[in-house]
């Protein structure tokens, strides 16, 4: 069933229900005037209950059975009018918002205006009595997309001595890797979160890649073996040059334990390969939700450094705000040097000085590193973070998009002599000689919806037992009813659209 097919579907479901029972609704938020994709808005259809708008500002949820219907479901983002609609309206394919323009002046009455100085200062001063640090049970859902896009491959075949190791070989090779490679992980459940100590109870997960990327490189692997072990002598050992550096390695060493490493390696990516049998899932995604709340501003490893380093950026107050009914300065900053990396805006509760929301993205490259021919690039950096206040008055995330970009290269000849001093004759056995001209962009982005949290006490914390046994689903195709039931981000076009060809 296609998407288009499926929200018909959906929408003759919601017409016919009966109160009691649940309704999906599913949407596009677009800006009245450009017709686009409102990305990131917050759709609110109860007290605590919610959703964020994708990308492209598609959205969907879930009023499950014996739920009271909202009066109004309320629509806000930052630049635009909050818009109450009713479920009725919510059931057409778009909905929009009017754009807003920040107040400049004249909204809000203070004690005492604030220079911009001052805001930061007690923005900064504040953080320990604002952030959460203390138990707290949170329903996520947290989408991880990776975009491989490798530009260039091309091994530069100069000489080679072993018959079956040519120019055409090395071409096939670099043929068979693919040149655009995708994968997307998705996982639904509740994250108990103590400072930073992280469990997880994962729900429901799904697994989008192509299975023949890994054994395509697995079958590349036993045909190299296989040359390489017919063609050397016992005895031997390679010397290997790439530019002004060399390395001896002993050939025995390799064969005598090629074996037992390529059976582990095979043992690793049948469990790649096999994931919906694998219990690795639950501490995989811990790391990743220590990866990504690892930068949030007020961490001590964090790239943004803003707060660390405020000497180095230029703050400017533009205007007001309000973010649910609260009053927000809304602050710019940027680098007032090239040592600083990050452009960005901060939404600052006019209240207690804790931020709201923080977009931000870098200004240059904060890594490019080049040498010998090597180069490795850190591109883009750049996302959006909002925070809540819990019960315990102190803020914590409710939602993070986060994008990290890097580019990879290499450019420099590559040489492999292979020599035996127990062979009569030239020690000299056999010679590769290669020039790899290597290029690939690889950009990661992570999308974070916290649904509802609550404090938990500490021992409910430490009582929690992780259920390492619960598997990722598989998937070669994006499959719209996998989430049925489930509030979730909705996809973007890319995810609905994968599919792993036939073969």
């Amino acid at each position: 069933m296609s998407v288009k097919q499926t929200l018909f579907f959906t929408y003759f479901l919601l017409l016919t229900a009966l109160p009691m029972v649940a309704q999906t609704i599913s949407s596009k938020l677009i800006d009245a005037k450009t017709k686009k994709g409102i990305p990131y808005a917050t759709i609110q259809y109860g007290e605590y209950q919610g959703v964020i708008t994708n990308e492209e500002g598609r959205f969907s949820f879930i009023i499950k059975e014996g739920t009271s219907l909202p009066d109004s479901i309320y629509v806000t983002s930052m630049g635009y009018e909050k818009k109450g609609f009713t479920l009725e309206q919510m059931q057409d394919s778009l909905v929009s918002l009017n754009a807003k323009a920040i107040e400049l002046s004249g909204v809000y009455v203070f004690d005492k205006e604030l220079e911009v100085d001052d805001i930061i200062e007690k923005m900064i001063e504040n953080i320990p009595q604002n952030v959460n640090k203390e138990p707290v049970k949170q329903r996520f859902f947290l989408r991880k997309s990776e975009l491989a896009n490798i530009q260039k491959v091309d091994f530069g075949f100069e000489k080679s001595s072993i018959k079956e190791l040519n120019k055409k070989l090395m071409d096939s090779i670099a043929r068979s890797i693919p040149q655009h490679a995708s994968h997307y992980i998705e996982s639904f459940g509740d994250l108990y979160k103590n400072n930073t100590d992280y469990k997880l109870n994962i729900i429901k997960a799904a697994d989008l890649y192509d299975k023949r990327n890994v054994s395509s490189f697995e079958d590349l692997a036993e045909h190299m073996e296989e040359i390489f072990k017919q063609n050397v002598k016992p005895g031997s050992y390679l010397k290997i040059k790439s530019g002004i550096f060399s390395e001896k390695i002993q050939v025995d060493s390799i064969l005598d334990t090629m074996d037992d490493e390529r059976m582990e390696q095979m043992k690793k990516v049948k469990a790649q390969i096999k994931k919906d049998s694998v219990s690795g899932l639950v501490d995989s995604q811990k790391w990743q939700f220590r990866e990504i709340l690892g930068q949030l501003y007020y961490k001590e490893d964090t790239k943004l450094d803003f707060v660390d380093k405020t000497h180095r950026y230029e703050f400017k107050l533009v205007g007001y705000a309000d973010i649910n009914n609260i009053g927000v300065y809304v602050v710019d900053f940027w680098p007032k040097r090239s040592s600083a990396d990050f452009k960005g805006r901060l939404y600052i509760n006019i209240e207690d000085f804790a931020i709201m929301r923080l977009d931000f993205a870098n200004t240059q490259r904060l890594r490019n590193f080049r040498l010998l021919g090597i180069t490795y690039r850190e591109t883009v950096y750049k996302g959006t973070m909002r925070f809540a206040k819990l019960p315990n008055d102190k803020y914590d995330l409710q939602f993070m998009e986060l994008a990290d970009g890097k580019y990879f290269g290499v450019d420099r000849p590559l040489k492999v002599v292979e020599k035996n001093k127990h062979v009569k004759g030239r020690r000299k056995q056999n010679e590769l000689k290669l020039n790899i001209d290597f290029q690939m962009n690889m950009t990661a982005k992570w999308e974070l919806v916290v649904f509802n949290q609550d404090n938990i006490a500490e021992n409910e914390f430490k009582s929690f037992k992780e259920d390492k046994t619960v598997r990722a689903t598989y998937m070669p195709r994006y499959d719209a009813e996998f989430w049925k039931g489930y509030n979730i981000m909705e996809p973007n076009q890319a995810i609905r659209g994968f599919t792993v060809e036939e073969e």
